[in-house]
């Protein structure tokens, strides 16, 4: 997977081996809860934990098929380890959620990989407040009652979108910062921002997997470029910053400019090519649908790439803003966001009382709640086009 992202070596290996005696010995010590463990962070987190032989691992997440695939992927790649493992396919924001952390809710640390994750998402108003929900509102819950129970860490996934954003979900992800920062006097918590998580379920490159095996055209944008870690590494830098952060810390992967960004064009061609095809180079999405319906043709495949257009795509990626303070030298290629402690108050109890309105009105739209984004983020600056992911290929 790493020679499709135009890499040749692990982003971590160095920082792994160097502290992996007091990580191992950490986690064989420690009792887990991993939220959105079904996810693809979030089975990579789990991976990471659970080869450690850690003394509890609970794994919760909505999804049920994707639990089954998780417990089928650990049992055939590492076996069984002495603590407790056990899975439960419950949703955080539920009561059944509650009565499970009441019933129990013993953890050490306590892991949230949930999220929704997609720019897309902003698309229409009901599923932009789920998104809060999701992102923000279910983070803050389970955070109190971590804190209620004793928990001795929170960590919680948190997007390079987050800096300076520009869409509604890196708005909701750094609105979330600011609510794990309010609590930050009552528990250690700490977070990361990262890059986009190569082949991770929904994600466009995931959706080369699906093209091929629907012998549908590729479709992939020319003119952005991105960041992209492997699953693993993203479980590796969520599990480095919940065991090693400090409180309020947000760990970052340290990733060259003119080392390791690539367009999604760019990987579609080196993964066409790891399979043996070349890329047709089309000019419409007529002509792409119209060639797939003559696979296979002379190990070709049908390529549409394209100038980005849609609402929230960000023109470059950055991992924190010139106004933050930077540990750049505690690891080899992981970097830290050093924060004290600043919360202000007022603007989080009035986006909690405005969205607790919306919901009991039934009733919001979407300007509604961009503009509350606005007055929360001061620097937020919404790229809104008119067109979204959803009106293409």
């Amino acid at each position: 997977m790493l020679n499709l992202i135009g890499r040749d070596k692990e982003l971590f290996a160095v920082d792994i081996s160097t502290n992996e005696n007091e990580l191992s010995k950490i986690v064989k010590e420690s009792r887990f809860l991993v939220l959105g463990g079904a996810g693809s962070i979030g089975q990579a987190v789990t991976k990471e934990i659970f080869k450690r032989n850690p003394k509890k691992l609970h794994v919760v997440d909505i999804s049920e098929n994707n639990m089954v695939e998780l417990v089928r992927d650990i049992r055939s790649s590492y076996g069984y380890i002495d603590g407790d493992f056990q899975t439960f396919a419950i949703d955080i924001g539920s009561i059944e959620y509650d009565a499970f952390i009441e019933a129990d809710g013993e953890y050490d640390f306590v892991l949230n990989l949930s999220a929704l994750k997609h720019v897309r998402s902003e698309k229409d108003p009901y599923t932009l407040m789920r998104m809060i929900d999701v992102n923000i509102l279910n983070t803050d819950k389970t955070l109190q009652q971590s804190i209620q129970k004793g928990v001795k860490k929170y960590f919680c996934v948190s997007t390079d979108k987050a800096a300076n954003p520009v869409n509604m979900m890196g708005a909701s992800k750094r609105i979330m910062e600011m609510f794990l920062m309010r609590r930050s006097k009552d528990i250690d918590i700490s977070t990361a921002r990262f890059a986009n998580v190569a082949f991770s379920d929904g994600s466009l490159l995931h959706g080369f997997n699906m093209r091929l095996q629907k012998k549908q055209p590729i479709v992939a944008p020319k003119d952005v470029k991105r960041y992209f870690v492997i699953p693993k590494e993203a479980g590796e830098l969520c599990l480095m910053s919940c065991v090693f952060g400090e409180n309020r810390d947000i760990f970052f992967p340290k990733l060259s400019p003119k080392l390791h960004l690539t367009t999604f064009a760019d990987i579609a061609v080196r993964y066409l090519k790891d399979r043996g095809l070349e890329p047709y180079i089309c000019e419409s999405e007529d002509e792409a649908r119209s060639f797939a319906k003559r696979l296979p043709v002379e190990n070709k495949w049908p390529c549409l790439f394209v100038a980005s257009d849609t609402t929230g795509e960000k023109d470059f990626e950055e991992f924190f803003t010139t106004n933050e303070v930077l540990d750049m030298d505690r690891f080899n290629n992981l970097g830290i966001i050093k924060n004290d402690f600043f919360v202000e108050l007022g603007k989080l109890e009035m986006f909690e009382k405005r969205i607790e309105q919306m919901k009991v009105n039934l009733k919001w739209n979407r300007k509604q709640i961009v503009d509350l984004f606005n007055e929360i983020l001061p620097e937020f600056n919404h790229k809104e086009t008119g067109k979204f992911l959803d009106s293409k290929m």
